[in-house]
């Protein structure tokens, strides 16, 4: 018998009259939580270039699918095996340049099929953002929207107009700070930060991952900083004035500390 089979009646197992208690009061609903930490987690493991907590991390994915899947048998909806077989003719169908006879020259190309394959699917969309989850984090599903409207035309001419909108969002959220319009704040705020993501998107970089990058640079020269301040003076970040902070923080760009 192969692994998957063996594994897919461990978790009927849990499941049945006689398996375990937590397991069995599950729903989908219940799991969508576990199945967003394990993700999370198998990202960490794949930043850390960890392969064995891969292993492990891409295994409680994969345990989050075939419970999802036991669900579903359960209530009559689908089993595991009609899953795997979907998956299996859909990535068939969206790649023909591999499984047919359609040529393709580049990754552009690629993905410019993909997205016209998806309108062949569902014809009858009443918009090209219709399918973007709701409950993406807001960084992953304004990068979405962005791609999506720009391969439908929705772009840039210039590089150069590209920062005269910057610019733009930048002069109007200065203008709601200016009026002490709270309303009108979080509007400009949200279109500012809309466009840096426009900017990622354009110069082909990822946002998440940027921000991530500057959090942890952030958090590296903080601690820098308070080593400082506590080894040379004996005191707390807070009993120091802004400007000497900023001070040592401008010295330790200055030395490179990443």
């Amino acid at each position: 018998m192969k692994p998957i089979e063996d594994f897919i009646k461990t978790v009927a197992k849990l499941r049945a009259p006689d398996g375990c208690p937590w397991d069995k009061e599950q729903t989908h609903k219940t799991l969508k939580r576990y199945l967003i930490e394990e993700a999370y987690e198998t990202i960490d493991a794949i930043d850390n270039d960890d392969s064995k907590a891969l292993m492990e991390e891409l295994g409680d994915v994969l345990l989050q699918v075939v419970l999802h899947s036991q669900i579903a048998k359960e209530n009559n909806q689908f089993s595991f095996d009609e899953l795997v077989d979907f998956i299996n003719k859909k990535m068939i169908s969206r790649h023909p340049h591999v499984f047919s006879d359609v040529v393709v020259k580049d990754t552009a190309e690629v993905l410019d099929n993909w997205e016209k394959l998806k309108k062949e699917e569902k014809p009858n969309k009443k918009t090209i953002f219709e399918g973007i989850p709701n409950s993406l984090p807001a960084l992953l599903k304004a990068l979405k929207v962005s791609k999506k409207a720009a391969r439908d035309g929705f772009e840039w001419e210039k590089e150069s107009d590209l920062w005269k909108s910057l610019d733009s969002e930048t002069n109007e959220l200065k203008e709601a700070i200016n009026l002490n319009d709270k309303d009108k704040q979080r509007e400009e705020l949200g279109d500012l930060l809309f466009m840096i993501v426009n900017i990622s998107r354009w110069y082909k970089l990822d946002p998440e991952e940027s921000l991530n990058n500057g959090i942890k640079k952030f958090i590296k020269r903080f601690n820098r900083v308070q080593n400082i301040v506590r080894n040379k003076t004996n005191k707390e970040l807070k009993e120091i004035s802004p400007s000497e902070l900023n001070k040592i923080w401008e010295d330790i760009k200055k030395e490179g500390e990443e």
